[in-house]
């Protein structure tokens, strides 16, 4: 047929048809179309725009192939996409856009009305992307947010992508003063270090106070705001948690005798309890002549109980340094080591998450690097790595780098200096501190390869690439030269600790693989391996409940190092978060026969329940103390939790995630994962005389609040409703995002995968995501009833 307006018009109605009447896999309607008028598509209706669309994917991937050239099929793409966009389809356009490879298109396309709708799309799929293109999506919706000056979302995609220039974008692009406020709140709830300079804030004022409000240093005010609101201040002892009374004679009748060990987990569950109070009945107490001094408490305690004991104090003025400082300078005139130890952990749990321009930390810790004695040695390395977190300070690692390659200092100095190192340079890839960790890796001798400290040379180096993926592989080859001993270990944590949050299946599946041997007794590196899986699988829903079902399989067929760490797993998935399935099997498993595995699964069960106070779990945890009251590991274990499960009387979480789960704090989670690796060897470390690992947990404690401030950031108090987030990303209209919802008036605890909305329509929050310090800004339009 000759060419003419007729056979343009022919092959039109013929395309239509092709949409029924082709065989499968002809793509005839594409083919068709691309003869035919280049008319309005959409008037042929939304079917055949979407039918055309997957031919379109199929004909690209075809073309790619041979090499043929794609520009007809790019006019239609274009054609459709801004079909899609007009009609709500977003969704359909991003996946067209994807499967052509060009997603720069979008940006042309999105205008005010679909384009939070387009990133929130945008965003939720791109963990389910393969590595590069993930990091591809998060940028163009990075510049869409932009391009509509939407700069709180925007700079959580610059957190999660953890880019400091998009960070510095966000703060130049924006005028708005209190708006930086509210960006400054969301730095600091990620826990990392952030300088601001002359071009992110002009006036050296405002400069100095939005530095404040990154430096955290309104943490603690707002947390005891929220306690005062929720009627919670007055001191808890350990008794008030372990509710003895409600149990059957014979585990109450032994209670009266001071053991030590005893006395020791009263420490620790007083801390936790009274995380951030400032006082408590065991350490604040008032010394006055009749009662005796709060001394007596910390004498209750043997040599190394006593370190936990000092360092308790600094948990108790949690973030509240200056109080903190003076109460804890007592204890640094004592002339006993241990105590001398635990004042200098106390310092730096006291400035955890809280940077100081003084930096009071590193003056007060910095001439106790180099004492004899070693326990005051690893206090004042532990207090710094715990402090300086994510702070990446050089002055720091000039002092801690000549540790690890010291032929004379011991190894559990050694150890700790290793991990501070990890958690001070958490996911910078470093590649000196990484260099020193390495030499000291080397250096070891069989008999120390052999010891349970060992494990924390591998994590610290690990820590260095939390998170970072690809960046570890030349630190992976390295290990491999490593004593066979230690070699399998290292490898496991790195690839762990690499691909920690990324939710990445292939490395789900390398882990699986390292877990289904069935080896002697002497390897240890499957651990790691199941604790991995659980760093790996964290980030989404579905990613926990398929690590939940594997899990299960490992308990039934796995060997007994794998038993002893998917207890610790568990709790890592569900961390702050008590899913009665989990609840069930944790509890099931602290009943077994082997002690580690039901020393782990206890453990584990504070950590889910962790500052939710939850009932249930308590109440396990109770009928646990006078099951084991005979066996004082197992009880020292279930007191523990017990302090985990009421932490900060319920105000606190230890999540790593937060804005909707959305950003993962890697601080957060490296003093998680510590306290996990070391719970794979409970009985030298945690049951020995390193008890006080415990505390690295305090880097992930977080008021699990919802704080409304005016715009003078004084606590203002307006209704707010919160109920169940649901998942709202693609669906049509404008669907509620939380449902059975209760309506509370702020501050507000915020359960684990809860949501908060506003009832109110008399303010304006400057960010859409309602967690810890919101700022309020009055509505102009607002009119009262």
């Amino acid at each position: 047929m000759a060419d003419s307006d007729l056979k343009k018009y022919l092959s039109d109605i013929l395309s239509v048809l092709a949409l029924t009447m082709s065989a499968e896999g002809e793509r005839e309607s594409l083919g068709y179309r691309l003869i035919g008028t280049e008319g309005d598509i959409g008037s042929w209706g939304h079917e055949y725009v979407r039918n055309l669309a997957g031919e379109i994917a199929q004909e690209y991937t075809k073309r790619q192939s041979e090499e043929a050239p794609i520009d007809d099929l790019m006019e239609l793409v274009q054609q459709i996409v801004a079909f899609h966009m007009k009609h709500n389809a977003e969704t359909e356009a991003v996946d067209l856009l994807m499967d052509v490879e060009d997603l720069d298109l979008l940006l042309e396309h999105v205008d005010k009305t679909n384009f939070k709708r387009t990133c929130n799309y945008l965003t939720s799929a791109a963990k389910y992307l393969p590595g590069p293109d993930d990091m591809l999506v998060l940028d163009i919706s990075y510049m869409i947010y932009m391009k509509f000056e939407e700069y709180p979302n925007a700079l959580q995609i610059a957190l999660f992508l953890d880019n400091t220039q998009y960070v510095k974008q966000v703060f130049t692009s924006c005028a708005d003063l209190l708006r930086k406020k509210q960006f400054c709140y969301m730095i600091a709830r990620h826990g990392i270090t952030f300088d601001l300079d002359d071009e992110m804030v002009a006036d050296d004022d405002d400069r100095e106070a939005l530095q404040d409000i990154v430096n955290n240093t309104k943490l603690s005010e707002g947390y005891l705001t929220l306690a005062r609101d929720i009627e919670v201040m007055e001191a808890k002892t350990p008794e008030d948690i372990y509710k003895a009374h409600l149990l059957d004679g014979r585990a109450s009748s032994g209670a009266s005798v001071d053991s030590a060990r005893q006395n020791l987990a009263a420490t620790f569950v007083n801390a936790f309890v009274n995380a951030g109070f400032g006082q408590d009945k065991l350490m604040t107490v008032p010394s006055d002549s009749t009662t005796g001094s709060s001394g007596n408490w910390l004498f209750k305690n043997k040599e190394h109980g006593k370190t936990s004991a000092a360092a308790s104090l600094g948990m108790i003025q949690l973030w509240d340094v200056d109080s903190g400082l003076s109460q804890l300078d007592k204890y640094f005139h004592s002339n006993d080591n241990p105590i001398i130890a635990g004042a200098l952990l106390g310092v730096g749990i006291v400035n955890c998450g809280i940077k100081n321009d003084c930096d009071p930390a590193l003056a007060l810790l910095g001439d106790y690097i180099d004492k004899e004695d070693s326990s005051v040695r690893i206090g004042a390395i532990m207090g710094l790595g715990i402090s300086y977190a994510g702070s990446q300070n050089d002055q720091i690692r000039s002092k801690l780098s000549p540790i690890l390659n010291d032929a004379k200092a011991p190894l559990d100095v050694i150890a700790f200096a290793s991990l501070s190192l990890g958690m001070i340079y958490v996911g910078s890839c470093n590649e000196e501190v990484a260099q020193s960790i390495i030499f000291a890796l080397m250096d070891r001798s069989e008999a120390e390869l052999g010891d349970a400290l060992t494990r924390f040379l591998p994590l610290g180096l690990g820590l260095l690439y939390l998170g970072k993926q690809e960046s570890v592989e030349a630190t992976a080859e390295v290990s491999k030269t490593f004593n066979e001993k230690i070699r399998k270990y290292c490898d496991m944590t790195l690839l762990s600790c690499a691909y920690a949050g990324t939710g990445n299946v292939l490395k789900v599946q390398d882990l699986l693989a390292q877990c289904g041997e069935h080896l002697e007794k002497g390897d240890i590196h499957q651990g790691p391996a199941v604790l991995g899986l659980a760093m790996v699988a964290m980030s989404e829903e579905l990613g926990i409940d398929m690590e939940i079902r594997s899990l299960e399989r490992m308990l039934q067929y796995g060997e007994q190092n794998i038993r002893r760490a998917v207890p610790l797993a568990l709790g890592l998935l569900c961390i702050s978060n008590p899913k009665v399935t989990v609840m069930d099997t944790l509890s099931r498993l602290s009943h077994d026969t082997d002690s580690e595995v039901a020393m782990a699964a206890i453990i584990s069960l504070g950590l889910i329940g962790a500052g939710t106070n939850n009932a249930r779990i308590a109440g396990m945890l109770r009928n646990l103390s006078s099951y084991y009251y005979k066996d004082a590991s197992l009880l020292f274990c279930v007191r523990i939790a017990q302090g985990l499960v009421h932490m900060g009387k319920g105000l606190l979480t230890l999540s790593p995630f937060h804005s909707e789960r959305f950003l993962l704090s890697p601080t957060a989670l490296a003093g998680i994962v510590t306290l996990l690796h070391a719970c794979l060897d409970m009985k030298p470390i945690i049951l020995g005389k390193y008890h006080y690992v415990l505390y690295f947990l305090v880097l992930a404690m977080q008021p699990r609040m919802m704080l409304t401030v005016d715009e003078n950031l004084k606590p203002l108090s307006v209704p707010v409703r919160v109920g169940q987030a649901v998942d709202v990303v693609g669906q049509a209209g404008r669907p509620k995002t939380i449902t059975g919802f209760q309506t509370h008036s702020t501050p507000v605890l915020l359960a684990a995968g809860e949501r908060a909305e506003l009832a109110t329509d008399k303010y304006i929050p400057l960010s859409p995501i309602l967690e810890g310090f919101i700022i309020l800004k009055e509505n102009p339009d607002y009119r009262e009833e």
